[in-house]
């Protein structure tokens, strides 16, 4: 097969979850410019929607549908639409995140509502849809984890910013999510589903200077990543491009813990 069919995504049907976020929107990006059929789906539709028609007056074909996480119904719904419209689906970009909680001093019902999208949700829409895509043959699952589900926080970083420090509960799923990564494409491959992951480190948004100075200091490619960083990542993991590789994690810090 050529390298750029490899890399292709054309006729591939994908669900992005949290598509219309800060990662999540150049990971929508991306997969709908290696021609592939992208779904977003979260609880922000009208936010989607607006993703979904910039993408689209582009030429990409993004459409944006309503999911909760946290109700497994809703998951059901939007698994039947995907059924009904595409007849299959090929890719999961597992990418949605709740932060309710945010700091380690937030209360404990803050902690209850992120297990509930980010654990049992998480599992939840995995599970469903991992059914479909073994219906439809096979095909992908991507988890966006992060660097901080594999290192615990360097509070240096936020030193002279007045922040607080992160929250933890966020540091607990993205490890949980690494670590179910690697269960899955145990338990995935019988059906012929590739499970990997990508633990992004930070992406510019325009932070405090100061933590933009205590953090980059640390990396040897001098920066924060932008948001072309994690296109080509996610486009691997999701195409022909990485057939053989399962269950690896992809750490995208710039070298900071190289």
């Amino acid at each position: 097969m050529h390298v750029k069919d490899l890399w292709s995504l054309k006729n591939k049907v994908i669900l992005i979850t949290g598509g219309e976020g800060k990662y999540g929107r150049c990971l929508t990006e991306a997969l709908a410019e290696a021609d592939g059929k992208v779904i977003t789906a979260s609880p922000f539709l009208d936010d989607g929607q607006k993703v979904a028609q910039a993408f689209k007056e582009r030429g990409l074909d993004v459409t944006a549908d309503y999911v909760d996480q946290a109700d497994h119904e809703s998951i059901i719904t939007l698994k039947n639409k995907i059924r009904d419209k595409y007849g299959k689906l090929d890719v999961l970009v597992n990418c949605a995140v709740a932060r309710p909680m945010k700091t380690y001093t937030s209360p404990l019902e803050d902690w209850e509502k992120s297990m509930k999208v980010n654990a049992t949700g998480l599992f939840d829409i995995t599970r469903e849809m991992a059914e479909l895509i073994a219906e439809s043959g096979g095909g992908t699952i991507v988890n966006i984890c992060s660097m901080m589900g594999m290192f615990g926080p360097d509070l240096s970083n936020y030193e002279g910013t007045g922040w607080d420090v992160p929250m933890p509960d966020y540091f607990f799923h993205k490890g949980g999510m690494f670590s179910l990564t690697r269960y899955l494409a145990r338990i995935l491959a019988s059906k012929n589903i590739r499970v990997n992951s990508i633990s992004p480190g930070g992406i510019f948004a325009g932070q405090h200077e100061q933590f933009l100075k205590n953090y980059t200091r640390k990396v040897p490619l001098g920066r924060l990543a932008n948001n072309d960083d994690i296109k080509g990542a996610v486009v691997f993991l999701a195409s022909q491009a990485s057939s053989y590789i399962t269950g690896e994690n992809i750490l995208m810090d710039g070298g900071m813990h190289c």
